[in-house]
């Protein structure tokens, strides 16, 4: 097994004991909550008369079903509506924050942990959506957990998990233009598979990783669950500091900075840390990728073609044959040129304000194609602040898409953002499942941000490299928090 890894050194400085069934019980250094997985847990507390063991460390956000468009009480949806109630009243009879959207706070649960400064190196966090892994872009170990699982650490301040492998993915060399941090855990997926990080959590190292903003991490550690893996980190750094010395949190405590910087600093894996597997991707080689089929792993370069189902693993070929069939492409094309009816930019993967922004250089002084319906739906509503304020939002409503308020949206497509039978869609989420956004023959390319822009102005799947802008570095990763 591996040793000396970040992994290994938050584990066991969290671990209360070891369980006669081998799983060792973790203190839960931080607990988001939101509308649709939290009232099962706070019921069955309820039922046993138990208290929330932390409401302290528990942070509470609205982001699932709560609709982007009017939000006037009540939601025109019930199921919304009911959800929402049994939050607050959860959030205030527990004395937990909650920040809904009066509080100009709300947003998705994994964009504002991060903003507010609660996601820190070191912590174990936990959280009621398989993305939790956003959490590890700042050396946390943070996992997706299930309902009961919500209960117990409501009720304990504890979870009993089984230790995962390590496996270290180094990603060397220099990112080119236009390629982002959804490009490399897209092709770290494609090359891999949905179920190759199955039984590891993974390690994310080498200079094309270390170079990315913290937008990018959270983009990369975002997706490590669509690889299979039960969680992604990347170990905290200067970039991180940075980011962290901005927030709320840290602002208004400053001497905590001082503090914890030390143990930050000593979590890092060590030069000499062993690793249960290895694997080294060039990042120089990288391009634009773009999913052809049903899962994450089905995904190409935006210049290669299609594979031939042949050409696929055999355990893989009927579902690459079905995922070519429902997505309407032949081998041997290439997905640029492909029509699409909805550019969605937004979800936890990709609606922080360095995505808006490097999106928006690829939009400002064109039009949305007549026949796309396109969206924009910051993670939170500070990032739709400071988007407005640096004129991100005008740049997108001339150019003509909707600008919404935060949410899940189109992501999952629990509210009134979904495809219209077989629409395909263009977007920056993390899931492209038959059904994913709201219709059983919707389709779904996933891509990065700068590509959803450049396929909104286009009307089709486009190399963003080949399009015109005024500025040369789009797509990059600048090292701006948000």
């Amino acid at each position: 097994m591996s040793e000396g890894t970040l992994y290994d050194t938050v584990w066991d400085a969290h671990r209360v004991t070891t369980l006669p069934n081998g799983q060792d019980q973790l203190f839960v250094g931080l607990h988001l909550i939101h509308e649709v997985t939290s009232p099962q847990a706070f019921s069955m507390l309820n039922e046993r008369g138990m208290e929330v063991a932390r409401p302290d460390l528990t942070l509470g956000t609205v982001d699932h079903i709560v609709p982007t468009d009017d939000r006037s009480r009540p939601y025109a949806d019930d199921a919304a509506e009911e959800m929402m109630q049994a939050l607050e009243a959860n959030a205030e009879d527990a004395g937990i924050d909650l920040l809904d959207p009066t509080t100009g706070n709300q947003g998705i649960v994994h964009v504002v942990g991060p903003e507010q400064g609660l996601t820190q190196p070191g912590k174990t966090i936990v959280c009621g959506d398989s993305h939790t892994a956003t959490h590890g872009a700042f050396g946390a170990l943070a996992f997706g957990i299930g309902t009961s699982q919500i209960r117990d650490v409501l009720a304990t301040g504890t979870i009993a998990m089984d230790k995962k492998a390590v496996r270290k993915v180094e990603v060397t060399g220099e990112l080119g233009v236009a390629v982002t941090a959804k490009d490399v855990i897209l092709e770290i997926i494609r090359r891999l598979g949905t179920d190759g990080g199955v039984g590891y959590v993974y390690e994310y190292a080498g200079e094309a990783i270390e170079a990315l903003d913290m937008a990018g991490r959270m983009s990369l550690c975002n997706m490590s669950i669509e690889g299979g893996a039960r969680a992604g980190y990347v170990n905290p750094d200067e970039t991180t500091y940075e980011w962290l010395k901005t927030t709320e949190y840290f602002t208004e405590n400053p001497d905590e900075f001082d503090r914890l910087r030390p143990y930050w600093e000593s979590i890092r894996s060590n030069a000499d840390a062993e690793y249960d597997d290895v694997i080294t991707i060039d990042g120089g080689e990288l391009e634009p990728v773009v999913t052809w089929g049903t899962t994450p792993e089905q995904g190409v370069g935006i210049t290669e073609p299609i594979p031939k189902p042949t050409a696929l693993q055999e355990d893989k070929q009927a579902r690459a044959r079905d995922a070519q069939t429902h997505i309407g492409v032949e081998p041997g094309e290439t997905m640029e040129g492909y029509a699409v009816d909805v550019a969605f930019l937004g979800s936890c993967t990709n609606a922080r304000l360095p995505d808006i922004r490097r999106a928006a250089r690829v939009v400002e002084g064109k039009h949305v194609h007549e026949d796309v319906r396109a969206l924009v739906v910051p993670g939170s509503q500070r990032v739709s602040a400071a988007a407005e304020a640096e004129g991100l939002r005008d740049v997108f409503v001339n150019a003509g898409f909707e600008w919404r308020e935060p949410g899940c949206s189109m992501c999952l497509a629990m509210n009134d953002d979904q495809l219209v039978g077989d629409e395909v869609c263009a977007s920056s989420s993390n899931r492209n499942f038959v059904g994913r956004q709201g219709s059983s023959s919707g389709r779904t390319v996933l891509m990065n941000p700068s590509m959803v822009a450049g396929a909104a102005i286009t009307g089709e799947v486009t190399d963003v490299r080949d399009l015109s802008t005024d500025d040369d570095t789009v797509g990059s990763q600048p090292g701006v928090s948000a």
